[in-house]
């Protein structure tokens, strides 16, 4: 169940916390509503990120040792990191994507974004099929990202492979041989950023010269490829879907009487790219009237919270600027909450406002696929062609 959490129905009479088995052998505390996610996340000091990047699926001998060989270390640095370091590391990756700085690339990107509407729409002219995924949405993050913080230049067909598998290997179900082709994966482009930790400009230099060592560079440069890119395709991937099936709202944004800043949000708490994170009980505590053993692993639903009855007015609807849509916990929330959540916002709402038009008269030849995953909904592609009759 919970690696397929986004697919489950809602269900009202679902406990606040329940404990659950996974089939890899562990036992969760998962907390569904989003008082208690919530409650979680503003409290790091009961409940530590310590356990928030640790492998879902216990690593064998073998794939440990490809890591080791890489020299892969993943020390405390933003998610994972409840200590000392981590306000000043945030606040160095925070400046980098300060929202001052977001805004200077609306315009490059809405230009881009722009260029490549008009190139698919051309193909579905034609009565093509196009892939929303792979020709619009799959590297955008990337790009933009790149520009920011100076990342290492490697391809990007690279980089998005690097993290779906680092995604795969650390969330997901696994066998000891897909481990090891993983651990490999993740390994050799992990020694790629560990070059370019020493030497780079940008984010990589800031936090050289604010004195951390070269791991805390990597990891921090590991942390935003992993989730501050891919993330943000897969959300740009899973609202263009969404958006699909909403001919009203579509109609909503032509007419202006929707926002597209209300597609967004909506959005984020119906089809959330991340759906679970993790804690770790520091101490004893009680949850919603649940005992929570010190070193429980918590597993907060932050899918279901999103649907929570108690905080928006119709949980199951895409109804966009509806009540506590914008309470949703897609960006997590306290000390740990998404340093790039501007950033994710300005670039699904340049792709809302340039492509939605592109999904009017189209049939979906093939939906986005996600595979089992904790935490990650990692859809692919997303193919469309333009229905006969339909004006083009």
């Amino acid at each position: 169940m919970l690696f397929r959490s986004w697919a489950q129905v809602a269900d009202p009479a679902w406990p606040d916390v329940a404990r659950v088995p996974d089939h890899v052998g562990g036992t969760h505390l998962v907390v569904t509503r989003h008082a208690l996610v919530r409650q979680v996340l503003a409290d790091p000091v009961t409940y530590r990120p310590d356990n928030a990047l640790d492998a879902v699926t216990p690593m064998p001998v073998t794939a440990l040792r490809v890591l080791a060989g890489h020299r892969f270390r993943l020390p405390p640095t933003l998610a994972n990191n409840s200590g000392a370091s981590h306000p000043q590391i945030r606040a160095i990756v925070a400046d980098a994507l300060h929202p001052a700085r977001v805004a200077a690339q609306r315009q490059w990107l809405t230009a881009l974004v722009r260029d490549r509407v008009a190139r698919l729409s051309a193909a579905l002219d034609t009565g093509a099929p196009v892939d929303l995924y792979a020709d619009l949405a799959a590297d955008l993050p990337l790009l933009v990202l790149a520009r920011l913080v100076e990342l290492p230049d490697a391809p990007v067909g690279a980089v998005k492979e690097f993290a779906r598998a680092a995604l795969e290997l650390f969330w997901a179900p696994l066998d000891a041989d897909r481990q090891l082709a993983l651990a490999a994966e993740v390994g050799r482009f992990h020694h790629v950023l560990r070059d370019f930790a020493a030497v780079g400009g940008g984010l990589a230099a800031e936090l050289r010269a604010a004195g951390h060592p070269p791991d805390v560079v990597v990891g921090a440069l590991f942390f935003l490829l992993v989730a501050g890119q891919e993330t943000t395709s897969q959300f740009l991937t899973l609202l263009l879907h969404r958006l699909a099936g909403e001919p009203l709202v579509r109609a909503g944004l032509r007419t202006g009487e929707v926002a597209v800043a209300d597609v967004v949000e909506e959005g984020l708490r119906l089809e959330p790219p991340i759906v679970t994170w993790r804690r770790v009980a520091a101490t004893d505590s009680t949850l919603g009237g649940t005992v929570v053993p010190a070193g429980s692993s918590l597993v907060l639903w932050l899918g279901r919270a999103g649907r929570d009855p108690a905080v928006v007015e119709s949980p199951d609807e895409f109804r966009p600027g509806q009540r506590g849509s914008r309470r949703h916990l897609a960006f997590g929330a306290g000390a740990h909450r998404c340093v790039g959540d501007v950033l994710a916002r300005m670039e699904a709402a340049v792709v809302v406002a340039e492509a939605a038009p592109l999904l009017d008269g189209v049939t979906v030849l093939r939906p986005p696929w996600c595979p089992d995953n904790l935490t990650f909904r990692m859809p692919d592609a997303f193919v469309v062609r333009r229905s006969p009759g339909s004006p083009g």
